[in-house]
């Protein structure tokens, strides 16, 4: 059904109406962004001080020292290196809840519900304090070992959904071949719903990268602290803004790149999405090359070549 038969186009005075609003609009975000950069441009008084603008060549003469870019750089590597191990371990933990959450036995499931619903609302904030105090691993592991509990229990979630929505007959076409059900969940519904849900992973795993600024508080020498704590204590409090500039620019280029995958990998996934149909397995099918019609709900209906 066309949008023309539920709304009517609009006409010449309406369209009229929207582009003198959107103009207003428009222009009042301009004046805005004009504003604040007027404002931060000006000199202020501080303590009896008068203290050039925020854009004043002075703030900013640091950043022409190298050493200065090779501190930051060593903070960034620190966010990436804990970021990058703390996926690694969310993935491996995701799967694991995942596998345990959708078990067919109440005596395992029951129990990995209700670990998994305390890891998800439990603050990682908090999980890396009580890492840090109570099992005195450092503030490394600290961060590395919340975030990636935390985050395991989220995609662990996702992929349990990710299973939930796939049709019966990719379960029951595996069973019928004579694999187990641990066999068929493996070779046949994780790396469907691994696939499907594998945006939604990547946009998680964006959000672990930026939970690694809690790392400030537990006192990692990730790249807030290492921009907004250390070197702003060494070069005093009027390299501030600038310095935070620097670290938002640096997040953001990491976060978009990272979040730009996410949705070539979604893109991906929509031009190559396969109609349920024939649908390979692996394991004990994939030996004599045979596939099996999935989109039947009786085994009944499976055929193989």
């Amino acid at each position: 059904m066309s949008a023309s038969v539920l709304f009517d186009a609009p006409g010449p005075k309406t369209r009229r109406r929207s582009l003198i609003i959107s103009l207003i609009v428009l222009a009042l975000l301009i004046a805005g962004v004009v504003w604040i950069a007027f404002t931060l441009a000006q000199p202020r008084e501080s303590s009896g001080l008068t203290l050039p603008g925020y854009f004043a060549p002075s703030r900013w003469d640091i950043f022409a020292d190298p050493v200065v870019w090779a501190f930051i750089g060593r903070g960034l590597l620190n966010t990436l290196q804990a970021a990058a191990i703390a996926a690694v371990m969310a993935l491996v933990i995701g799967v694991l809840f995942a596998m345990l959450r959708t078990s067919v036995y109440a005596a395992v499931r029951i129990p990995t519900t209700v670990v998994l619903e305390f890891f998800r609302g439990m603050p990682v904030l908090l999980m890396m304090l009580f890492i840090l105090l109570v099992a005195s691993t450092g503030a490394f592991w600290a961060v590395v070992i919340a975030l990636g509990i935390y985050n395991g229990a989220i995609i662990g979630e996702a992929l349990r959904s990710g299973l939930a929505s796939l049709p019966r007959g990719q379960r029951e076409a595996g069973l019928s071949l004579g694999l187990t059900r641990l066999q068929t969940k493996v070779s046949v519904e994780f790396p469907q719903a691994f696939r499907q849900m594998l945006p939604v992973i990547v946009a998680q795993l964006v959000v672990l990268l930026k939970d690694t600024s809690l790392g400030y508080i537990v006192g990692y020498n990730e790249l807030i602290r290492t921009t907004m704590n250390n070197l702003a204590s060494f070069y005093g409090n009027r390299y501030l803004f600038s310095l935070f500039i620097v670290t938002l620019v640096i997040y953001l280029a990491v976060n978009l790149s990272l979040s730009w995958v996410a949705r070539r990998l979604a893109r991906q996934r929509r031009g190559g999405a396969v109609t349920p149909g024939a649908v390979p397995l692996t394991g004990d099918a994939g030996i004599g090359g045979s596939s099996v019609m999935a989109g039947a709900s009786d085994p009944a209906d499976a055929t193989t070549e």
